[in-house]
């Protein structure tokens, strides 16, 4: 959890430890142990409910008596993100340690796995059994006090972390299936990290157990809902988690879904819904109506919150009123929009190349630094502007390299379907990083362009250190770029966006409706993976793997095949990372081709 300064701290130890006078609009749930825990390791599946503005966690926490003694472990999914998750650990004072790791699935559409070690030499996290992040060193030891476990959802009043909140998308339900926790045993356990856990007590919420749990009625400074006992619901093996309003409480849906934004171009207008639709309502062009203007397709993205609708030309200048009638949501209750009326107006494309200042100013020939919103063109998620005056090495663009965003999550830009090249701005103006490491991760559309990377270690302070990314590909019309902080903060001074070809530019290759290429399964994997093919055609086939620098790593198949499906299992011997499988099919004169990207993860 966030909190703004040692006052507010001061304030919500209070809060934590008495019910709340004051009620608050929204109605959120916390569920708890009454026992508390010294080590081991703590478990949980469960699937976060997506949406800006809020967060549904995992974690430990020690009953505080004053912010001296301050103990808490954390998993926190925002909703605004499909792709991370917030690992933190909070010591006395409130010194706070974190990450923003990105994950290869979207965290809102499945259930996933999630534990954490906590043990007296490190704290490490896991996702479904692999570590992601571990922490050392000497602020371990001040995780001496026992700690409750914990589950709760809330809208944090802190817009730049958890995105712009908008009532419209309640209720919201965070689905919990199990908790389980292992005593700290070390060179005697059955299970975790070098078999030093031993297991104690598994949980799968079949019911509420009031020796164990307890439901919390109470909330803090920076938390924008009560928790109230009636959001915490168990139904189907599940621990159900609900934020919602105060006059519908508990696990119901009798909300209609509601358009939040619109993002048009001439020939497209994209919709963003407050919840997940029912796939037939969602892309029937009769659910959408524009005067004047006829609408040839609607499109459900994968999300099942977005729809895109292919249009006749709209005409920039102008502003059309859009109709959205007989829409349905996805929940048991099948609640229908029945009317509502939004203002589209197409939008200008950006100007490639793309430079954008990542920090305070407007310097001559960038375009400004803003926060990411749908109907918007670019911005950022997360982070805090920082701005230095000291010369800097190795460039004329000073004015770039002074300002930056410190601890910077996510950031979006609107392209064109097509392939791109990326060059990170970055210099390190904070002394602080000669004692305290800067060392971040930059992920592109799931392809990691830079680990590791050290600034300092790099060129020291107040020095220009740029990274170009290789070749991108977009194939959804966003750019969506990752940073994953390892120590202290991720940091970006500048970006340019280099377009190298859109879609249209590139060969039409046109597959047959029998020829097509299936994920690998399992993806992610760690031993053997299989990739599934049909051929409508026997012809001239290879299947070959590339690294994320384009390097072919193997060829699987090379040679004649036969018509119909076709099973390749694969076992490498390779470094965990993101690879890319490419299978081509050549019959007579004709070319067909398709490629996929799969995680190995060790």
């Amino acid at each position: 959890m966030r909190l703004s300064n040692p006052l507010s701290v001061i304030l919500q130890i209070v809060l934590l430890l008495t019910s709340s006078m004051m009620a608050r609009e929204y109605k959120g749930a916390e569920y708890r142990t009454i026992d508390s825990f010294l080590y081991g390791r703590f478990e949980v599946r469960y699937k976060s409910p997506a949406g800006s503005g809020m967060l549904a966690s995992f974690f430990t926490y020690h009953e505080i008596e004053s912010f001296t003694d301050w103990n808490e472990i954390d998993f926190e999914i925002l909703g605004r993100y499909e792709n991370d998750i917030q690992v933190t650990t909070i010591g006395p004072s409130r010194a706070t340690r974190n990450s923003h790791q990105w994950v290869p699935f979207n965290t809102h559409q499945e259930y996933h796995t999630y534990a954490f070690e906590w043990t007296p030499e490190y704290i490490a996290w896991f996702v479904d059994g692999t570590e992601i992040y571990r922490q050392t060193g000497a602020h371990i030891a001040d995780f001496k006090y026992p700690q409750k476990i914990m589950m709760n959802i809330w809208p944090p009043n802190a817009e730049t972390w958890s995105g712009l909140w908008n009532e419209a998308i309640l209720p919201v339900f965070a689905y919990y299936d199990h908790v389980s926790y292992a005593a700290f045993t070390p060179d005697s356990g059955s299970t975790g990290t070098g078999k030093n856990f031993t297991p104690v007590w598994r949980d799968d919420f079949n019911s509420w157990d009031q020796d164990r749990w307890q439901k919390a009625t109470h909330t803090f400074e920076g938390n924008n809902c009560d928790f109230i006992s009636e959001n915490v619901v168990f139904e189907d093996g599940k621990l159900i988690l609900c934020l919602t309003t105060a006059d519908q409480t508990g696990h119901v849906d009798l909300r209609p879904p509601r358009v939040l934004y619109t993002h048009a171009r001439t020939e497209k207008i994209t919709l963003y819904f407050s919840e997940s639709l029912e796939k037939n309502s969602a892309e029937n062009i009769n659910t959408y109506s524009i005067n004047g203007i006829e609408i040839h397709s609607a499109i459900l993205h994968k999300d099942k919150r977005t729809v895109d609708l292919a249009v006749s030309a709209l005409v920039p200048a102008n502003t059309y009123s859009l109709a959205v009638l007989g829409i349905m949501d996805d929940s048991s209750n099948q609640n229908k929009l029945l009317g509502q009326v939004v203002r589209v107006q197409a939008s200008d494309p950006l100007v490639f190349p793309v430079k954008i200042n990542i920090g305070p100013g407007n310097p001559a020939g960038f375009l400004p630094d803003q926060a990411w919103y749908p109907s918007g063109e670019y911005g950022y998620q997360d982070g805090n502007e920082e701005a230095y005056t000291a010369e800097i090495g190795g460039t004329d663009l000073d004015s770039i390299y002074q300002t930056a965003r410190r601890q910077l999550v996510g950031y979006k830009i609107r392209v064109p379907d097509g392939r791109y090249k990326l060059t990170f701005m970055m210099a390190e103006n904070d002394e602080i990083v000669a004692h305290k490491p800067r060392v971040f991760n930059i992920i592109v559309e799931d392809i990691p362009v830079a680990d590791s990377i050290n600034i300092y270690e790099q060129t020291g302070l107040h020095h220009a250190f740029d990274i170009t990314s290789p070749e991108i590909e977009v194939t959804d019309g966003q750019l969506d770029i990752h940073l994953t902080n390892l120590t202290y903060y991720s940091l970006l001074c500048g970006l340019t966006v280099e377009q190298l070809a859109t879609a249209s530019d590139e060969p039409k290759i046109h597959s047959p409706a029998g020829f097509e290429l299936q994920q690998n399964f399992p993806n992610p994997f760690n031993s053997g993976t299989t990739f599934v093919f049909d051929l409508e055609q026997p012809g001239q086939v290879s299947l070959n793997i590339y690294d994320v620098r384009g390097r072919r790593i193997t060829s699987l198949v090379k040679g004649h095949l036969s018509a119909g499906r076709h099973r390749i299992n694969w076992q490498p011997d390779l470094a965990s990372g993101i690879y890319i499988y490419q299978l081509q099919s050549f019959t007579g004169s004709k070319e067909y081709r398709a490629m996929r990207k799969m995680l190995l993860i060790k």
